[in-house]
C-alpha cells in the first residue's frame, strides 16, 4: 500500500489561560484549529489563515524566528512542534495517509469565536484550561492534552 502525505498547519489558540478545541466531524476526535497548507502557501501563513477561517480570530503566533537573511534567504517563524500523524490506517495496520504537521501556538485577545462560512459552528468549540485538559484526558488524544498544556504555558510565559 502506498502512503500519501499532505502538509498541514495547526494552531493551539490560547486566550485567558485556555486553549480552543473542537470535535472534528470527519476524524471524530478533539483537535485545535488547522488544515491543509495550500499550494505556494507558507506554513505560518496557513496557520494564520486556518485560525481566521475556523475561529474568526486573528492570533499572534508564539514562534521564534532566526535572524538568518540574505538577498536569497529569509527566516520564517518556526513551529513549536513538527509531527508526522497517521490519519488512515487499515485493518492490517498499514498506513494509507499521513499528515506532516507544522504545529504553532497562538495568542488570541478574545474568546469570541465566529467561524467563517462552511466551517463548524461556534458551539462546537470549547475552551479548555490545563485542569480541563487533565480532567477530560480520556476523551482527548494524548498528544492534544500534552501540546495543549504546553501551549497554555508558553503563551503565559511569552
Amino acid at each position: 500500500m502506498e502512503t500519501t502525505r499532505h502538509f498541514v498547519a495547526t494552531v493551539y489558540v490560547v486566550s485567558e489561560g485556555c486553549v480552543a478545541l473542537h470535535e472534528h466531524s470527519k476524524l471524530d476526535m478533539w483537535l485545535p484549529a488547522g488544515g491543509h497548507i495550500d499550494r505556494d502557501e507558507l506554513p505560518h501563513e496557513a496557520a494564520l489563515r486556518e485560525t481566521r477561517e475556523e475561529l474568526g480570530l486573528d492570533v499572534d503566533l508564539i514562534a521564534s524566528q532566526q535572524d538568518i537573511e540574505s538577498e536569497t534567504v529569509k527566516s520564517m517563524p518556526q513551529p513549536q512542534h513538527f509531527l508526522l500523524e497517521d490519519i488512515n490506517v487499515n485493518a492490517e495496520g498499514e498506513v494509507g495517509h499521513q499528515h506532516i504537521d507544522f504545529i504553532f501556538y497562538g495568542r488570541a485577545d478574545s474568546r469570541n469565536i465566529e467561524p467563517g462560512p462552511g466551517e463548524q459552528p461556534a458551539d462546537d468549540w470549547e475552551w479548555f484550561s490545563v485542569s480541563d485538559l487533565r480532567d477530560r484526558s480520556e476523551d482527548l488524544p494524548t498528544d492534544v492534552v500534552e501540546v495543549g498544556q504546553r501551549a497554555i504555558e508558553a503563551v503565559r510565559e511569552a
